[in-house]
C-alpha cells in the first residue's frame, strides 16, 4: 500500500532517471488532459510532498497521487510492462527511459506556479526538508477530542502517514487508535517515532515496522485480525474507524487493527 515512503522512493527514482532529460513523447491518458503534449520540454526535477508526487518540467507540473493502487514504473525502451496497458494513465519518454504512471488516483497537468494549490494544505512532510516536529504536534493538538488514529491520517497535520503506519504507530506506543488526542501520553514521542519509522523505510523495497522484512513478518498488527499478537499472544482485533469531526470522508473510514492487551 503506497504511503509516504513509497512515494518518496518513486519520486527519487524518477528524478535519478529523468532529471535533465528532454521528453521525446508525452501521452496523457486522462480525458481532461488528453490534448496536453509536453514533448520537447526538459524535465527539471521529481519530488514528493507527503503522499503527493510532483514531476516538474520547464513549464508544467505533473501532479499525481497513488491512492490505493497507483504506481510509477521506469522501463528501458522495448521492455515489457509489468502491469496491463489499460491501467496506464500517463506515459513519458526520453531518449533513455520510459516512465509510466499506472492506476494513479489523481493525475493533473498544471502550470508550474500552481504547485501550492495542490500541496499547500499539507502539514510538515515527514521525509521532506520542511519537517518540523513541533508544528506537527501543534497541528494534531488543535483537535484534542479527535481520535489519535484519525489525527495521524490527516495530512494537514503531518504528511506521509498512511493506514499501515497509523496502525503500527498506535501499537508501538501502546495506544488504542480510538483514544482522544488529549489522552495520548507524550504525543511528541509518537510524532518522533513516525519520523524515525518512515526514515528507516524510505529506501527499502520491503517496508517493515518489526525490523523483519520476511513476508508475513513485517507488521505488528496491520492486516492481522485474529492472529496472535507478536508480543503477548492476544488475538488482534480489526474494525473500522470513522471520523465524527468530518463525517463521510471516505479516506478517513479505514481499517483499524489493535491488540486489546498491549493497547489501552
Amino acid at each position: 500500500m503506497p504511503e509516504g515512503d513509497t512515494v518518496y522512493r518513486a519520486a527519487k527514482n524518477l528524478h535519478s532517471a529523468l532529471a535533465g532529460q528532454v521528453l521525446t513523447r508525452c501521452d496523457v491518458r486522462v480525458p481532461r488532459y488528453a490534448t496536453v503534449d509536453l514533448t520537447g520540454e526538459r524535465i527539471e526535477s521529481s519530488g514528493s510532498r507527503g503522499k503527493h508526487l510532483l514531476l516538474r518540467t520547464e513549464q508544467a507540473l505533473i501532479h499525481s497521487h497513488l491512492k490505493m493502487e497507483g504506481a510509477w514504473h521506469l522501463y528501458r525502451h522495448g521492455t515489457r510492462w509489468r502491469r496491463p496497458a489499460f491501467e496506464a494513465r500517463i506515459v513519458l519518454e526520453t531518449a533513455q527511459w520510459q516512465a509510466v504512471g499506472f492506476a494513479l488516483g489523481t493525475l493533473e497537468v498544471l502550470r508550474r506556479d500552481e504547485e501550492e494549490s495542490v500541496v499547500g494544505h499539507l502539514g510538515p512532510d515527514l521525509l521532506g526538508p520542511d519537517w518540523d516536529a513541533g508544528q506537527a504536534v501543534r497541528n494534531i493538538e488543535r483537535q484534542p477530542e479527535r481520535a489519535i488514529g484519525l489525527a495521524l491520517l490527516d495530512q494537514r497535520n503531518l504528511a506521509g502517514v498512511g493506514n499501515v503506519y497509523r496502525n503500527e504507530l498506535c501499537f508501538l506506543r501502546g495506544v488504542l487508535p480510538t483514544r482522544p488526542v488529549s489522552e495520548v501520553p507524550d504525543l511528541p514521542r509518537m510524532v518522533a517515532l513516525a519520523k524515525r519509522t518512515l526514515d528507516a523505510n524510505r529506501n527499502r523495497m520491503e517496508r517493515t515496522t518489526t525490523g523483519d522484512t520476511r513476508a508475513g513478518k513485517q507488521d505488528w498488527v496491520y492486516g492481522r485480525t485474529g492472529k496472535p499478537c507478536r508480543r503477548c499472544g492476544t488475538r488482534i482485533v480489526g474494525g473500522t474507524l470513522g471520523d465524527p469531526v468530518q463525517p463521510g470522508r471516505g479516506a478517513q473510514d479505514r481499517e483499524t487493527y489493535w491488540c486489546p492487551r498491549c493497547q489501552t
